[in-house]
């Protein structure tokens, strides 16, 4: 059994971290000022000048590091350990947080509560001035 890890392949990297932020390679390329192919050869190559991928990590809004180190397995950890300290946070309607209410309802019946609020300001109003 070889104790050799596999070289990082920074191009894949790019690739994964670019799709998980939802992130086109035309988007990509159009924010570091190249093409849609030139990202595309990036993403195939193990290995990446060090000045693009200053920013391309700039671009992804990751740091060098994010991109050299990234790996499935932390990603999916960072995601577990999200949701799981994110679920028991003291959330009163689970993790969905669904309303239970509609909320324009709530607006409509604030707006009603001040126009009556005014209208008996009003109608006060018109008391002391007939009285005087």
């Amino acid at each position: 059994m070889s104790t050799a890890t596999k070289p990082k392949h920074i191009g894949r990297n790019i690739s994964r971290i670019r799709e998980l932020r939802g992130m086109k390679q035309e988007a990509l390329a159009q924010a570091i000022g190249t093409n849609q192919q030139a990202i595309s050869g990036i993403e195939g190559s193990e290995e990446v000048d060090s000045k693009k991928l200053v920013e391309i990590a700039k671009a992804l809004g990751v740091t060098v590091e994010a991109i050299e180190n990234f790996s499935e397995e932390s990603v999916f950890n960072y995601f577990n350990n999200f949701y799981d300290n994110s679920a028991s946070n003291g959330q009163i309607n689970g993790p969905n947080n669904n309303c239970t209410f509609n909320p324009l309802d709530k607006v409509v019946e604030l707006y009603e509560r001040l126009v009556q609020a005014e209208k008996d300001k009003v109608e006060y109003l018109e008391k002391l001035m007939k009285g005087k």
